[in-house]
């Protein structure tokens, strides 16, 4: 079996590597717009589902993973910031409160697909300017959804609680995976 990660993600890699997985880093181009009027708990496995459709046909050894997570806050999904204001904007929203990581995993074979999603609750310490601004100068956020890497200083330093898995809000639901490259 050959194991394809489709994802430019360091932390999918690190996290899928470090499940004891070979694999091999493949691209997937399509527009990851979400339909009017989805449902937030499933706008995670929309999108991995999506990426592993326009993903070209596979062969019978191959494995295709595909992963999305989004973060929700106040029924909104909050994404990729766009520049220093929008990070700003969303950690401060997100300062001293609970949101939700949704992660959604797609495993595709040629005869199959499995798609699967995982939720983590996160509680956020208040976030002074001062932090928000030195976090986002110093990490740069704008390719994590909600403005923040669990595994940086903001996680390190304000994550007040967690409910559920850690490497779900890092990404990658790691125990879904394995259960589910297992079976295959």
């Amino acid at each position: 079996m050959k194991l394809l990660l489709a994802s430019q993600s360091p932390r999918r890699k690190e996290l899928l590597s470090g499940l004891g997985f070979d694999f091999e880093v493949v691209s997937i181009s399509c527009d990851e717009i979400l339909p009017e009027g989805i449902a937030i708990d499933h706008a995670a496995a929309y999108l991995s589902k999506l990426k592993a459709g326009t993903f070209r046909n596979l062969t019978l050894d191959e494995v295709l993973l595909t992963a999305d997570t989004v973060v929700a806050f106040d029924n909104t999904i909050l994404g990729k910031p766009a520049d220093e204001e929008e990070a700003w904007a969303m950690i401060s929203q997100l300062s001293g409160r609970s949101h939700t990581v949704y992660t959604g995993i797609t495993v595709k074979t040629p005869e199959k697909s499995i798609t699967m999603t995982d939720a983590a609750e996160v509680e956020l310490d208040t976030i002074s300017k001062e932090e928000a601004d030195y976090y986002i100068r110093n990490y740069r956020p704008f390719d994590k959804a909600g403005s923040y890497g669990i595994q940086e200083w903001l996680g390190m330093a304000k994550i007040r609680k967690i409910t559920g898995s850690f490497y779900t809000i890092m990404g990658l639901p790691t125990h879904l995976v394995y259960k589910i490259l297992k079976e295959i």
